[in-house]
């Protein structure tokens, strides 16, 4: 049976398509492969089944009734116009080699901030590229009157990685980092990018939740758990997503990462709160896919679980991964916080926070940009 000469094009072209798609995904920036001694330690988590992670209660992508289709159709075509804003964000430039000798915290916008505390720097969620996603030019930062880099940072005592999502684990900034970081915390699994990026085993530590790890005697890292997904590829959930619970003489905080509401909120909570400051998920949220994210109508439930005094809304003000008005996440968080006379800090991006002084008011610096 002969194959006609259209029909040989289009085989032809699906093929070389194929080809070049597989070629594609073998670059760096996607990670590293889970094998050996890796592999081994993931099985064995508890947290493991059926050939991935799993969420500690039932967690769908998408809530019932809504389609993949549809919620693409709706972030391609419906109104962008709102989704980001029409002018530079305010951004305090701070000279981060020479900071205040002071307990602190640095926003950077969306979920990378710098903690210093102890005299120890740990930055967490580090993205500061031109792109948040394996797709060039698709998820572009807004524009920002500074823009922090690499370069900016002294050296990193603890880089702390809470999923391997791009707008969460960015490849171009964490080569750019690697020189000066000691250590890297991660959920299992992730270690595997970190050493496809030419980070040594030596300084990796990869932790299950509710394990922990030490940087003297009174300064602990938890893993603890969250209601999320990972992957980096089409296959999700082969390393572990999670929140982190920071301990130290002086502090107790909690570091949330990307979660959808749950009750290992309250678990979290009872085991280690209450907490001086929660640092938790504000923003790209949609009712599509609010298992996995945090609706802003819960994000208070997620204060009081955690027990925590004061909190600090991150996941906004720098990539539109969301319908919603860019500034809507700031805009409710600090009405509802308001009604429930729940202390909310909403520094600008830059602005230092004294760990000392978390009672301090911070300007609504949003209100009147457009």
């Amino acid at each position: 049976m002969k194959i006609g000469k259209g029909l040989k094009i289009v085989l032809t072209s699906v093929i070389i398509l194929i080809v070049m798609g597989n070629v594609y995904l073998m670059r760096p920036l996607f990670g590293g492969h889970i094998g050996g001694a890796r592999l081994e330690r993931v099985k064995k988590s508890p947290n493991f089944r059926d050939g991935q992670f799993q969420n500690l209660e039932n967690t769908p992508s998408l809530k019932e009734g809504e389609s993949f289709v549809g919620v693409m159709y709706d972030f391609l075509f419906k109104d962008r116009a709102i989704r980001s804003p029409q002018i530079p964000l305010p951004v305090m430039k701070q000279d981060l080699k020479n900071l205040p000798a002071d307990d602190l915290m640095i926003w950077f916008g969306h979920s990378s901030y710098l903690l210093q505390i102890d005299g120890k720097i740990i930055l967490v969620d580090p993205v500061f590229s031109h792109n948040a996603s394996p797709v060039p030019g698709s998820n572009k930062p807004f524009h920002m009157s500074y823009t922090y880099q690499a370069d900016d940072f002294p050296p990193i005592d603890l880089l702390l990685i809470s999923h391997d999502h791009y707008d969460h684990l960015d490849y171009e900034t964490i080569l750019e980092l690697e020189p000066q970081t000691e250590q890297v915390i991660c959920g299992l699994g992730v270690g595997a990018h970190f050493e496809r990026w030419g980070y040594a085993e030596s300084k990796i530590t990869e932790l299950d939740w509710y394990e922990e790890t030490r940087l003297g005697d009174e300064f602990k890292i938890v893993s603890t758990p969250a209601r999320h997904f990972s992957g980096r590829k089409f296959k999700r959930n082969t390393t572990l997503w999670t929140s982190f619970v920071l301990k130290t003489a002086a502090y107790n905080l909690f570091l949330g990462g990307d979660s959808g509401y749950g009750r290992h909120f309250k678990t979290i909570g009872d085991k280690y709160g209450p907490f001086d400051l929660a640092i938790l998920e504000n923003g790209q949220y949609n009712e599509a896919w609010h298992y996995i994210h945090t609706m802003p109508d819960e994000l208070l439930k997620e204060v009081k679980d955690l027990g925590a005094k004061h909190f600090l809304p991150v996941h906004s003000s720098k990539f539109a991964l969301a319908l919603h008005d860019w500034k809507e996440p700031l805009e409710l968080v600090s009405q509802y916080a308001e009604q429930e006379r729940i202390p909310v800090l909403t520094p600008k991006m830059g602005e230092i926070v004294y760990l000392k002084t978390l009672d301090t008011q911070y300007a609504k610096w949003w209100e009147d940009l457009p």
